[in-house]
């Protein structure tokens, strides 16, 4: 494999929590994640009814409330509606089972690909299926969890979702220094862009399985950590979109002044190739991709970062 002016930002990712042998593209012995499509078999349960909410002060920079809402409830709160400025944003989001408002949380803003987004009614809701959904929800930290059926993947909906994560920040006890986001796919186009466009909300962001739409400055300008992660050949989009979008990261933190250390510690690119999805019976390599949700060590990566670093 001829890597061409990759080889620098290689360089840089010897540095970071990445493996040597994932950092090259080879299998490791010691990553073995779950073997799946995506959904799960085990349901979450919760007595909320679909509802729709008015967006409030959403349009804060972002102060949280002092006390908790009335009448909390926890869990997996399905199919709400935000009436938003740019029109509905259908979402559903989870709430520790500890949470009462008196502690902030750390906050994950996750988006799928575009057999998830919103189609209608029949489509509600079939995003909490997603393992890119549900996996945040079991880490050995309790996070909020928050999920949007947006419409497209273009600046319109990358908007609606720093909007959604807005109406969370003023109307629930968040971290505002552990705020996440990731994204598959079409959701990885939103979010690269939501990102972009706010990037103050946002301490690390993984994309998965997906090209970069967003401004590459404003990541690096806020100390946003990135984790990229893509098949060598994926059937949608290809490699390279995800080499140039880690180049491109890599570049304007360089214009900066970080050194290749610093930047090994904000940014971090895996490509594992065609082998490694193989021995885990995945022939499809897009949709294969969403194995690295069941990481934890790509999960705990990402919210291990804080806006204090």
């Amino acid at each position: 494999m001829k890597f061409g002016k990759f080889l620098v930002p290689l360089i840089a990712l010897s540095l970071t929590a990445c493996s040597a042998e994932k950092r090259q593209f080879s299998i490791t012995d010691s990553y073995v994640p779950v073997i799946g499509s995506g959904s799960q078999t085990e349901e979450f349960s919760s007595d909320v009814e679909a509802s729709t909410v008015s967006p409030g002060s959403s349009g804060s920079e972002g102060t949280n409330v002092s006390t908790p809402p009335p009448n909390i409830q926890t869990g997996l709160i399905r199919e709400q509606i935000l009436d938003g400025e740019e029109g509905e944003i259908h979402y559903s989001y989870y709430l520790p089972e500890s949470y009462d408002g008196t502690r902030e949380y750390s906050m994950m803003v996750t988006m799928p690909g575009y057999d998830r987004m919103w189609f209608g009614e029949d489509s509600s809701g079939n995003n909490i299926d997603w393992n890119g959904f549900r996996t945040w929800t079991e880490l050995d930290e309790e996070m909020i969890v928050i999920s949007a059926q947006l419409t497209d993947w273009h600046e319109k909906s990358a908007r609606q979702a720093n909007e959604l994560a807005r109406y969370f920040i003023d109307s629930f006890a968040v971290d505002t220094d552990r705020i996440y986001a990731a994204g598959y796919s079409a959701g990885g186009e939103t979010m690269s862009q939501a990102v972009a466009l706010r990037p103050d909300l946002y301490s690390a962001y993984l994309h998965g399985a997906s090209q970069w739409d967003g401004e590459f400055a404003p990541i690096a300008e806020n100390g946003v950590a990135v984790y990229i992660y893509m098949a060598e050949n994926d059937e949608y989009y290809g490699s390279q979109k995800a080499r140039d979008a880690y180049d491109g990261l890599y570049s304007a933190y360089r214009d900066l002044g970080f050194s290749d250390e610093e930047i090994g510690e904000k940014l971090c690119l895996e490509i594992p190739d065609n082998e490694y999805f193989n021995l885990q019976c995945i022939y499809n390599y897009h949709g294969g991709v969403n194995i690295v949700f069941d990481d934890k060590n790509v999960l705990n990566w990402v919210i291990s970062h804080t806006k204090q670093e």
